[in-house]
C-alpha cells in the first residue's frame, strides 16, 4: 500500500432531524461567568485581561503579569455532587469546574439531569497540561484519593459518573486546539451512532507561573499581555483560562438549537524542516479545501471565518495564507475574519469552545462582536492588504448563513468546523394566541440563585410572552431536581395584571396535601357557572370532561 493525497469523500447530507445542533451551552470565562456576561464583555469591547496576583505573586521579568482570569476557581458544591469534601479537595479545580458547567449545559437545553441517566451520552473533554500536578508531586499526599486527582480522565469520566452516562467518555489532548478537536471528535460519534447525545469541554486554568515562565522563554507570550491578531505590532499571545461545555444532540430531539454543525475535519502536519512547532500553511490549506469540497459548500456561502489568530509573528501570516489559497480563490467577496484571543487571551486547551461561544452570540444576536488590538495588517499578510479578507473591528451585523470554526495545536494538529446559524423563525415572535396568564416553576440550591432564574423569566416576558421558553422552563422543572433546596413560581402574560407575582420558599421535600378552598363570603350569583361555561370554551370542555368521569364513578359505585 502506497500513501496518496486523496481522501475519499464519505459526507452524507443528514436527512432531516438527523442534523447535528448545539442545544446547550455554559461557560466560564475571563471576568465573565457565564455567556451572557461574556456576550456583554465582547460587545462592548472590555478588555478582560488584567495583571492582579490573584493567580500568584510573583515578579519575575520573563513573566507578562497580564492573564485572563475567571472567578470562583477555590469554590465547590461538593455537597450537591455527591462528592466526600476530602475528596474534592483532591480534585483538579479544572474537572471541579467542567462538572459544575455540564450540568448547566444539561439544563439550559431544556432537559432535567435525571433524564439523561443510562442514556448513551458521550462525554469528550480537550484539554492539555494541569498546571495543578505540582501541588500533588511536590506537597506530601495526606488524602487516599490522590491517586485519582491528577489523572485527565477523571475531567471526562467523572461526568459521566455523576449524570449516569453510558456513551463514550474520554480527555483529547492536541494542546491548543484539543476543546475544538473534541467537538469534531464528539460530532463525528454521533453521525457514526456511537452515541445519541455528547457533552463536550474544554478546559484550561493558569495556576503556576513556571509554566508561564516556559512559553514566554520560547517566544510566544506577549510581554504587554495583549493579544494583537493579525496586527502589524503582533508580538504574541496572553494567556487565558475558560471553562465550558456545550451540549450537542440530533435536532429532531433537541428542545432548542443554537446552530448547527454541518461538517467537522482534522488533520496533522506531519514533519516539518522547521521543527514540530511551526505551523504548517500548507496542511492548514489541505484542511480547509477537504472540508468545504467534501460537504459540497462553496466558500462563497461563508459569511464569517472564526481563526485560530494567536498574535504571534509566525502563526498569523501562515494562517492568512491558508485562507487566502483555500477559500478566498473562489470568493467574490470580502471574507469576515476575527479572533476571540483578541479579546479574551490565549486559554490554549480550552481555547476552541471559546471560539464557538463567541459564534453562537453572534448567531443569537446577529452581531459578529468585534476584535480589539488591531490597528493595519501585517506586511505578510497579503489578503487583508489586498481586501479579500477584512478583520471585525466593530460590531457588525451578520446576516447569518454558514460560519467556520480553525484551531490548531502546537504539535501539528489542524482542525476547522462548519457551523450554520438557526434563523428562528417564530409566529408572532412566539407570543401566545390568547391573554391567559401562565405558572411557570423553578427551583435552584440557593434562595439567590431561584431569584435570578424568575428575574430572567420576568425581563424575557416583559413584552411578550414567548411560549417556547416557557415551554422549555417546563421540560426542565416538571419533575423535581435532586438537592434543590428552594422554589419559586411567577406569573407572567396577563395584559390585566397589574403587579408581579412572584414567591420563593425553602423545600423541606415533604409532600404537602392539596387544599381546595371555597370561599363562601357571598361572591357569587345564581347562574354564574353557566354563564361561566358559555363565555368559555375551555371551561365547557373541563365540565364536560368532569361530569362525565362524575357519572362513571357513581355508576361504579
Amino acid at each position: 500500500m502506497f500513501a496518496t493525497n486523496s481522501v475519499e469523500n464519505t459526507y452524507k447530507e443528514p436527512l432531516p432531524g438527523e442534523e447535528i445542533v448545539i442545544s446547550g451551552i455554559a461557560g466560564k470565562f475571563p471576568n465573565s461567568d457565564n455567556v451572557e456576561e461574556l456576550k456583554n464583555n465582547l460587545m462592548n469591547k472590555v478588555d478582560v485581561i488584567s495583571d492582579d496576583d490573584r493567580r500568584w505573586k510573583l515578579d519575575h521579568p520573563d513573566i507578562p503579569q497580564r492573564t485572563g482570569k475567571i472567578y470562583g476557581v477555590r469554590k465547590f458544591d461538593a455537597q450537591f455532587f455527591h462528592i466526600p469534601c476530602y475528596e474534592a479537595h483532591m480534585m483538579d479545580p479544572m474537572s471541579r469546574l467542567l462538572l459544575e458547567r455540564a450540568y448547566e449545559a444539561v439544563i439550559d437545553a431544556g432537559i432535567n439531569p435525571k433524564q439523561l441517566r443510562g442514556s448513551r451520552t458521550g462525554v469528550f473533554v480537550g484539554t492539555c497540561c494541569s498546571e495543578s500536578e505540582v501541588n500533588w508531586f511536590f506537597d506530601k499526599p495526606k488524602e487516599t484519593h490522590f491517586g485519582l486527582a491528577y489523572y485527565k480522565n477523571m475531567q471526562a469520566n467523572r461526568i459521566s459518573y455523576y449524570l449516569g452516562l453510558t456513551g463514550p467518555s474520554h480527555c483529547l489532548d492536541s494542546a491548543c486546539n484539543s476543546s475544538l478537536v473534541a467537538l469534531e471528535c464528539a460530532y463525528q460519534s454521533l453521525i457514526n451512532d456511537r452515541c445519541d447525545n455528547a457533552l463536550v469541554g474544554g478546559s484550561q486554568l493558569c495556576l503556576h507561573p513556571y509554566m508561564s515562565l516556559q512559553f514566554s522563554r520560547l517566544g510566544i507570550l506577549s510581554p504587554d499581555g495583549r493579544s494583537k491578531v493579525f496586527d502589524v505590532n503582533a508580538n504574541g499571545y496572553a494567556r487565558s483560562e475558560a471553562i465550558s461545555v456545550v451540549y450537542l444532540q440530533k435536532a429532531k430531539n433537541a428542545k432548542r438549537i443554537y446552530g448547527t454543525l454541518v461538517y467537522g475535519r482534522s488533520n496533522c502536519d506531519g514533519f516539518k524542516e522547521q521543527g514540530i512547532t511551526f505551523p504548517s500553511s500548507k496542511m492548514q490549506s489541505q484542511l480547509l479545501q477537504e472540508c468545504y469540497d467534501h460537504c459540497n459548500l462553496s466558500p462563497n456561502n461563508l459569511s464569517y471565518l472564526e481563526c485560530h489568530g494567536t498574535g504571534t509573528t509566525v502563526g498569523d501570516p501562515e494562517e492568512i495564507s491558508a485562507i487566502e489559497t483555500s477559500i478566498c480563490k473562489k470568493r467574490t467577496d470580502p471574507l469576515l475574519i476575527g479572533s476571540v484571543k483578541s479579546n479574551l487571551g490565549h486559554s490554549e486547551g480550552g481555547s476552541g469552545l471559546t471560539q464557538v461561544a463567541k459564534l453562537i452570540i453572534a448567531m443569537e444576536t446577529g452581531i459578529i462582536p468585534p476584535n480589539l488590538h488591531y490597528t493595519r495588517p501585517q506586511e505578510s499578510s497579503k489578503a487583508i492588504i489586498d481586501g479579500k479578507l477584512k478583520v471585525v473591528t466593530e460590531p457588525t451585523p451578520w446576516n447569518g448563513g454558514y460560519a467556520g470554526i480553525s484551531s490548531f495545536g502546537f504539535g501539528g494538529v489542524n482542525c476547522h468546523l462548519i457551523l450554520k446559524h438557526n434563523p428562528k423563525n417564530k409566529i408572532k415572535n412566539g407570543a401566545p394566541s390568547d391573554n391567559l396568564p401562565r405558572l411557570v416553576t423553578v427551583s435552584g440550591r440557593t434562595e439567590e440563585s431561584v431569584k435570578v432564574f424568575l428575574d430572567d423569566i420576568e425581563k424575557h416576558s416583559a413584552l411578550n410572552v414567548d411560549i417556547e421558553y416557557i415551554n422549555l422552563i417546563h421540560s426542565v422543572y416538571s419533575e423535581n431536581i435532586l438537592d434543590h433546596l428552594y422554589r419559586g413560581f411567577t406569573i407572567v402574560g396577563s395584559e390585566n395584571s397589574e403587579c408581579t407575582i412572584k414567591e420563593i420558599e425553602n423545600y423541606l421535600e415533604t409532600p404537602r396535601p392539596i387544599w381546595f378552598v371555597f370561599s363562601g363570603i357571598g361572591s357569587q350569583w345564581p347562574g354564574m357557572g353557566i354563564y361561566y361555561v358559555n363565555a368559555c370554551i375551555k371551561i365547557k370542555i373541563i365540565v364536560f370532561y368532569f361530569n362525565t368521569f362524575f357519572i362513571c364513578f357513581i355508576n361504579f359505585k
